[in-house]
This record gives C-alpha cells, structure tokens and sequence, in this order.
C-alpha cells in the first residue's frame, strides 16, 4: 500500500466545548486521517464524537507533557503508513486546504542538501499575545518563500517522518517548554534543515496576554508560574547540549535574567514567584527535569 501523504496529528488538554466543536468539524472537513492525542480533559462524549467522524483518539489517562504527545503522535502515525505529520495544537486555526502549501513546500525542499525535518507556517500573533519566535538561521540562503530557521513552533509544522527516525524523538523530560526548539538544533545537527513558509501563516495564541517592557526593550506570553519556572528550566539545561549552538547560549544568558526580572515584576514582586523561578533555574543547572514543579494536576 502506498504510503499516506499526510497524517494530522492534534493534542489537547482540557479543551473548551467550542475547542471540540471546532475539532470535529475539522475532522469532518479533512480527509486525511486525523489523530487526536489528550494530555487530559477530553470528555468521554468528545473523545466518542470524534471517533465517530473517523479520527483515531490515543490517551495514557494522564498528562504526560508536549514531548511524549507528539512524540505518540508521530509514532501512530508512522504505523499508519504516513510519510508526514501535521503537528497542531487545539486552538490551532489551521484550515485543510493551507495543508497543500506545506506539502508543496516540503516536494519542493525534498532535494536540497541538508534535506529536510520539518517546514512549517509563518508564526503570528493572535490578538493580545505573542508570536513564537523563528530566528533566522545563519549561512543557509532562502528558497524562494522558504527560508530557513533555527526552530519553528511545533504546532503548525510538517514533520518528515523518515528525518523524525533518525532525528529522534522530542524530548519528552522537557515536558511543555523548549521541546521545538531543542528538537530543531538537534534537527540541523543532524544534518536535517528546518524551514518557514513565509507564504502561510498560523496564528498562535501563547499564555494569557503580554509582558512588555518599553524600558527593557522586551516583550514576552504572561504564563502561570509553573510554565516560566519550567521554560528558565530547559533553556538553562539546553545550554549543555552540544547541537545547541554557542551564539544560542550566549544570546539567551544575557536574555533570561530580564525576562525573569520582567516577569517578576509583572507579578508584583512577591517573594513565592522568585522562588519559584529560583528553582526553576538551579532544575536546570542541576539537570533536574520532568514533570514541572507546581503543575497543575
């Protein structure tokens, strides 16, 4: 049997009735074959409407974070027969028929040297929050509208699964923080590109609203305490790798300390969010991963 063009693959966490709603007519509306992964939350009735409509729904009856569901995610899809994976997230407004430009872009991106991992929309901003980033990686020469990137946020991105098995899989003891970005280092050095297709955009919607600091000069997603202890966490742990590139180290030292110095500020001060942060960053240096402290259950 010839190999599936693409495979979508979607998780959730406690997602909202109109996050269903929207998901099951997503599915409907595509004919590729639809896997749903839930960290936790999905209503029984939810997870039966979707099957209903030909999606496959996988779950470990816990949250076992960002890393190990896409992980699940591309692995059911590889057992399908899949050539690619669709990555998204629930609140992900990422229509079937933008799909046809990644596919393209990726046929396109198929013979270059290095070839490769992933290729995924331009990030934007959804009303009130922030953009994942998409640095520019240096030395590669754009293709066209495909330019090449140091990482791209997962949810949106196409994943060549043949590149995924030899790449390896998403780290899944970072849990939710800086699994794209530690994935798409390793990616390149690996001898796999990751690339932007400036022509198709995905909104995102990180945290719950924005940091900013005109003073600072800096902006950053408002997060529950948890999540930035946990993103202080990786990025600090990150630094150890070796794929990690040194100008990323140096760049985020001098970076971390005024986005931990912001979003302290932003929470008033109190003494309970520095030291959780605290902990967060003596995690990192001490390669104490997994599960975040303070996760909700």
């Amino acid at each position: 049997m010839a190999p599936l063009p693409v495979a979508v693959g979607i998780t959730v966490f406690r997602p909202t009735p109109a996050q269903v709603a929207a998901l099951c007519a997503r599915v409907e509306a595509d004919p590729r074959l639809t896997i749903v992964f839930d960290n936790g939350g999905l209503p029984p009735e939810a997870a039966t409407g979707l099957k209903q409509r030909g999606a496959r729904v996988l779950s470990e009856g816990r949250n076992i974070g960002v890393g190990g569901a896409l992980d699940a995610l591309a692995r059911a899809a590889t057992a399908a027969g899949a050539a690619q994976v669709l990555l998204l997230d629930q609140d992900a407004e990422f229509p079937p028929g933008q799909v046809a430009a990644l596919e393209a872009a990726l046929a396109r991106l198929s013979a270059s040297s290095p070839p490769p991992a992933l290729v995924g929309p331009r990030p934007e901003a959804a009303p009130g929050r922030k953009a994942p980033s998409a640095p520019r990686r240096p030395e590669i020469p754009d293709d066209g509208s495909l330019v090449p990137v140091e990482f791209l946020a997962t949810s949106g991105s196409l994943i060549d699964l043949a590149a995924y098995a030899r790449i390896g899989p998403f780290r899944s003891d970072f849990f939710i923080d800086g699994v794209d970005l530690e994935w798409c280092f390793r990616a390149w050095a690996r001898g796999y590109g990751c690339w932007m297709e400036t022509q198709t955009a995905l909104p995102h919607r990180v945290g719950a609203g924005v940091i900013r600091s005109r003073l600072l000069g800096i902006e950053m997603p408002r997060q529950p305490p948890f999540r930035m202890a946990a993103y202080l966490r990786n990025s600090i742990y990150a630094w150890r790798l070796p794929h990690v590139p040194r100008r990323w180290c140096l760049r985020q030292a001098a970076y971390l300390p005024l986005q931990a110095l912001l979003y302290w500020a932003d929470a008033g001060f109190r003494p309970g969010i520095l030291a959780g942060l605290a902990g967060g960053v003596l995690d990192g240096l001490r390669g104490r991963l997994g599960r975040p402290r303070g996760l909700p259950s």
